[in-house]
């Protein structure tokens, strides 16, 4: 159970008692940022990508996601940061929720070039008349059929069911949305470097993703906006949204073959088109 701090806001001096939010961990535990109860809480004036992200460990498992860093809204309107404690603050580098600390360190190889493992013995089989290889091996112009060919891969390896996180605020909507992503196969999420005409851009390497925590419809242009930046960055896109989708704007998704989500309060993204079913089927 999340242990609860008393919070009095530097501004009207009124007492609160908080009690930090749970996220799921991939291994299925609960993980509640730790509250520092000597430090004082911090009124949110400005917002940076850094600091709206906090890094836990799992106590389970053991490994350290990020997360929204604890926030209390007052009733005379402050917004207060508060503390926690035994964690570091994500770089920008580092990404955002749910996702790994470190970096891959080693990238992607470079094209054509081979990563399995070379062995020294460079021997050539015996294929004199009467050895094993000679009998097994084919007669001259004779196409060798191969034991075993693999087939191509036509389906994603099963995945766990996906843990929502209860909607209450728009930060909240971009949680949700970032780590459905997670779930659906995307690493390496973070901010997008290109701001969309409205809510919130999320980016992972082959996918663009815009939030839309507003209580209007996206409308035809939202859906259009987001494709088009998409094809720019070479990209599928994906849009979620809170309140829903315009008639026309569903019809022109639908022709474009951009994944509608829909934002229910409990979290959980519901597909609203054909792309959505098979961006489910697929994953990344």
């Amino acid at each position: 159970m999340a242990e609860s701090v008393p919070v009095r806001c530097p501004d009207c001096r009124r007492e609160h008692l908080y009690a930090a939010p749970s996220y799921p961990c991939v291994c299925g535990a609960p993980v509640v940022p730790p509250l520092d109860r000597l430090a004082n809480p911090a009124p949110v004036t400005h917002r940076t990508w850094d600091e709206d992200w906090v890094t836990v460990r799992c106590g389970t498992c053991g490994r350290e996601d990020q997360w929204p860093h604890p926030e209390l809204g007052c009733d005379c309107g402050t917004v207060l940061r508060i503390p926690v404690r035994g964690v570091r603050r994500p770089l920008r580098a580092e990404r955002v929720p749910g996702t790994t600390i470190e970096a891959d360190p080693d990238p992607d190889p470079e094209p054509g070039r081979d990563t399995r493992a070379h062995t020294s013995d460079t021997s050539t089989p015996d294929t004199s008349p009467g050895t094993e290889a000679s009998r097994n091996s084919p007669a001259p112009g004779t196409r060798r059929i191969p034991d075993h060919t693999p087939l191509p891969r036509t389906a994603s390896a099963p995945r766990a069911a996906f843990q929502p996180v209860t909607i209450r605020t728009a930060r909240d909507a971009v949680t949700a949305a970032a780590l459905y992503l997670r779930w659906l196969g995307y690493r390496d999420i973070r901010r997008a470097d290109q701001r969309p005409p409205s809510g919130i851009g999320l980016a992972a390497r082959g996918i663009l993703a815009q939030v839309d925590p507003t209580v209007r419809p996206a409308s035809l242009r939202d859906v259009e906006c987001l494709w088009l930046t998409s094809m720019t960055d070479s990209a599928r896109c994906v849009y979620f949204s809170l309140a829903g989708y315009a008639d026309d704007a569903r019809t022109r998704a639908d022709a474009l073959g951009v994944p509608l989500f829909l934002l229910d309060l409990t979290g959980t993204p519901q597909p609203v088109n054909s792309p959505a079913d098979e961006l489910i089927a697929a994953g990344a």
